[in-house]
């Protein structure tokens, strides 16, 4: 084994490459083998040049007040053909249930009749907005795009450790990634079957341009962002780029006669579907909070009137409150009838006074979470957390057991983690991303694994410190279009292709900069960053770094 592995030890937590000490899993055989030509001046060397290389291009994010390139590890996360269809079943089962949950409160509520959901469960949420009742989306989408965050227990089963979809992070790392690992390990993807992610943008694009108002011959698309001081504001302009759309802020937009429009140099043209980046809170000040600068005032009239589509829909977030996401495998029963494919984590809610009392007498042995906290905020992991934090969390939950479930302890399974000079075990999680057209939901083969990059920490948020690793899905067959070959060499969506690029996307993933004048009207994501980040708007930008769930 190479010097790198030297000392790498195995703990109760399953670990992703080893099965047993020096015995590699069959998916990772190969990479094990191509590293073992690698000493660790080398790793090293790659490892600074991908720094490098992710502050180069902007792919940072905002931690402890500063902006730091996004560490990505030189391990890759491999999950073979078979995991992988297991996650791909499970993670569509998971979005098609959440839809249909949302369809029925914000419509029917047969819900709350049947007594699957207590209605003051929904009604008590954060996330759940009156405003957004009675909307119906053009294609029966809610959910366009789903981060569904997975864990790997101790015994090497996935279960669901959360669901986002209000507004789902992290795309932009897994495409980069994959952008930076093909170019520090070439001769590596060279060997293997690794299935490509680089038809994201195509697919997202489709998607959005499926949810487009009825009777509209050229639907437009924009993204809106909250601006330059976002934490996920590179994720924003990579992405508009990338579908060959508009960035857009609120003040680029308004709304005349419940219609949406956008200020461009060659005048004003109509908007039909807004890919937002920005939290219910913000994004309308008609009907949320009247001081935002960053919405568009009218917004949500206009989507209720059939002509703006939103994505993700105002109101997503009644479906991942973390209450909520503990009654996930009766809604899965009780909308699709089947049984849930992934399991949930162990989780007591706090509903019950003899429940509560037996978690409030056993928080040094749960990890507590609120349940509308986003980037690990909050978390308390009780076999990890003094006497001190567990008396101020005692008093929080119990003046409150409605904002907080408990968990039991997961060892979230390890990945050999490049520290320097060799490999040592590190948890990590997987955030799979889903898109829905309204005629089926696809999943992205991979998806971001989080990793946390201090040991023994469990906690793998990039707002907490956490990096990544490229996830790679191995493909049973060998694939005829190599990883590197761009957009534009790729089978088009709803059938369409062409080599200019998919639907219109220009093939710019692999592009080293980015065109300048490729966004009109003054919208280009790089112009007036100062002027950006100051006044309300920036400050109300910054607030949006609960998007980074």
């Amino acid at each position: 084994m190479a010097d790198v592995f030297d000392d790498y030890t195995l703990d109760r937590a399953w670990d992703e490459m080893f099965a047993g000490p020096a015995q590699p899993r069959p998916a990772y055989r190969a990479v094990r083998a191509a590293l073992e030509h690698f000493d660790p001046g080398e790793l090293r060397q790659r490892a600074e040049q991908v720094a490098r290389a992710f502050t180069d291009r902007g792919v940072t994010f905002a931690f402890d007040g500063e902006e730091r390139p996004f560490p990505l590890d030189l391990m890759p996360r491999v999950i073979a053909d078979a995991e992988w269809d297991l996650i791909d079943r499970g993670v569509r089962q998971r979005v098609l249930a959440l839809e249909a949950f949302l369809a029925d409160v914000y419509g029917p509520a047969n819900v709350f009749k049947d007594r699957i959901v207590p209605r003051s469960v929904v009604l008590t949420g954060s996330g759940f907005h009156r405003a957004a009742y009675g909307i119906e989306p053009v294609n029966g989408v809610r959910v366009h795009v789903a981060g569904i965050d997975l864990v790997r227990d101790e015994e090497g089963r996935f279960r669901v450790l959360e669901d986002n979809v209000r507004v789902p992070s992290g795309v932009s790392y897994v495409l980069e990634n994959r952008r930076i690992m093909t170019r520090t390990f070439p001769g590596l993807f060279a060997e293997q079957r690794v299935r490509p992610v680089d038809d994201y943008p195509a697919r997202l694009l489709a998607a959005l341009r499926a949810a487009g108002p009825v009777g509209v011959g050229d639907t437009v698309v924009v993204v809106l962002t909250p601006g330059v001081a976002n934490s996920a504001y590179f994720e924003h302009a990579l992405l508009a780029r990338l579908m060959g759309v508009q960035l857009v802020e609120g003040r680029d937009l308004f709304c005349v006669g419940n219609q949406v429009m956008m200020r461009t140099t060659a005048g004003e043209e109509p908007v039909h579907v807004v890919y937002r980046r920005i939290d219910d809170d913000f994004i309308d000040p008609l009907h949320f909070r009247p001081d935002s600068v960053i919405g568009c005032p009218g917004i949500l009239n206009a989507a209720r009137a059939g002509n703006v589509s939103i994505a993700n829909a105002v109101g997503c977030g009644a479906a991942d409150d973390k209450l909520i996401y503990t009654y996930i495998p009766e809604l899965i029963r009780y909308y699709l009838h089947e049984e849930p494919v992934l399991d949930n984590v162990e989780t007591h809610r706090l509903d019950d006074a003899e429940r509560l009392d037996w978690v409030l007498g056993h928080l040094d042995e749960l990890v507590l979470k609120p349940v509308d906290g986003a980037g690990g905020k909050g978390i308390v992991i009780g076999p990890k957390a003094d006497e001190r934090t567990l008396t101020k969390l005692r008093g929080h939950v119990s003046r409150n057991p409605r904002g907080w479930i408990a968990q039991r302890p997961v060892a979230l399974s390890t990945s050999p983690t490049f520290t320097s000079d060799r490999f040592a075990p590190r948890h990590i999680d997987l955030r799979p991303f889903a898109v829905n057209d309204g005629e089926r939901v696809w999943v992205l083969p991979g998806g971001l694994t989080r990793v946390a990059l201090r040991e023994g920490a469990l906690i793998v948020n990039s707002s907490q410190g956490g990096g990544s690793k490229d996830t790679w899905v191995l493909a049973p067959e060998p694939q005829s279009i190599p990883e590197h070959a761009g957009l534009d060499k790729v089978n088009g969506v709803n059938g369409v292709s062409g080599v200019n690029g998919v639907n219109g996307v220009k093939s710019a993933l692999f592009e080293d900069e980015q065109s300048p004048g490729e966004v009109e009207g003054g919208l280009d994501p790089a112009h007036a960053v100062a002027e950006r980040l100051a006044g309300p708007a920036g400050d109300q930008s910054r607030q949006q770094q609960q998007q980074q769930q």
